[in-house]
């Protein structure tokens, strides 16, 4: 194994001046601290942060636990949830990835383990864990679920009103009759998204027909199967909003297979803005979900609290914005 003193070797400099300068210090010239961290990169140098935490009393490891790694949980979001924590993590600290569904006892999840603990909940049964957490004092920040306990440090964004934004919007491209393929039961997401799709249709005095209200799960194939249930009704909607755009592109096939063109036949408006949004065939028009600011937000905060535990927790909210593609036609009014 490499270590501290391989590299100095190789570089010409005392071991210290190398830990200095891949801990950041700002008393190493830049160019020092280049000229060892390309050393560092070159000789495939993996820091021991077992013997680090000995001395320093802390574990270098910050844990990114999921409601489920496997179920409801895309690979472009996980994309995005690591590239916005990444941007505020140094190489100081260890991430490790969990599902929550997969943890067998809750004794494990000691602070000898995580300096922090961010979690990216979705479902309600995640509140056991979170209050572990809480428990055993952990640093702690809930991400992606708006929480009701102004206790515990919370960044979300407001799903509610971005899917209302985005149905007003369809409203006033002249959409009368509308249809929301839901997400996954249980899901606090799942539940918000439909209260934007309602508050809209209520907001505009739109009847609501319980034949345009789908199961889903936030899966392509539920999507799929949710839009051919509302093809096959003798009066489908004009325009159907799924409750994430994994479901959308399942949606967006389903219309194909029957012969429905996108946007003609129908609109689509999907949830989150994924990175194949833009590139399905119409451009799908959706609610960006800036996850990867949630994440960073929620890791700063997180910071903030393992740096200084008397920071009081509060509740953010992140906006979501309306992408505006090619889905959705402009209906126009029959004289």
């Amino acid at each position: 194994m490499v270590t501290i003193k391989d590299i100095a070797r190789v570089a010409g400099v005392s071991h210290t001046t190398v830990s200095r300068a891949l801990n950041g210090n700002p008393l190493i010239k830049k160019n020092t601290r280049d000229k060892i961290e390309k050393i560092a990169a070159e000789l495939n140098y993996v820091p021991n942060y077992s013997a680090k935490s000995l001395v320093m009393k802390k574990s270098y490891t910050i844990g990114l636990f999921l409601s489920s790694i496997d179920q409801g949980t895309s690979a472009s979001f996980l994309v995005d949830v690591i590239k916005g924590i990444n941007h505020v993590l140094n190489e100081n600290y260890n991430l490790t990835v969990t599902g929550i569904d997969s943890i067998q006892n809750l004794d494990s999840i000691l602070p000898q383990r995580f300096d922090g603990i961010l979690v990216m909940s979705q479902s309600d049964a995640d509140n056991s864990f979170i209050y572990h957490v809480k428990k055993v004092g952990i640093p702690l920040v809930v991400l992606n679920r708006q929480l009701e306990d102004p206790s515990i440090m919370n960044v979300v964004a407001n799903d509610r009103q971005g899917v209302k934004e985005a149905m007003d919007y369809a409203i006033s491209q002249g959409h009368q009759t509308c249809a929301i393929i839901e997400g996954k039961s249980g899901f606090k997401s799942s539940m918000e998204r439909k209260q934007g799709f309602l508050d809209s249709l209520l907001a505009h005095s739109l009847s609501l027909n319980s034949n345009y209200f789908v199961s889903g799960d936030y899966s392509i194939e539920s999507g799929y199967t949710g839009m051919c249930t509302l093809l096959a009704l003798s009066e489908p909607p004009t325009l159907v909003f799924c409750s994430n755009d994994d479901m959308a592109i399942g949606a967006m096939n389903a219309c194909f297979a029957k012969q429905v063109a996108v946007p003609t036949g129908l609109s689509l408006i999907g949830f989150d803005d994924i990175m194949f949004a833009k590139y399905t065939n119409p451009a799908l028009t959706t609610v960006h979900r800036p996850i990867a600011d949630i994440s960073e937000l929620g890791t700063t905060k997180l910071i903030e609290l393992m740096n200084q535990p008397q920071t009081k927790p509060e509740q953010l909210f992140v906006q979501t914005s309306l992408m505006v593609r090619q889905t959705v036609a402009k209906l126009t009014k029959e004289i």
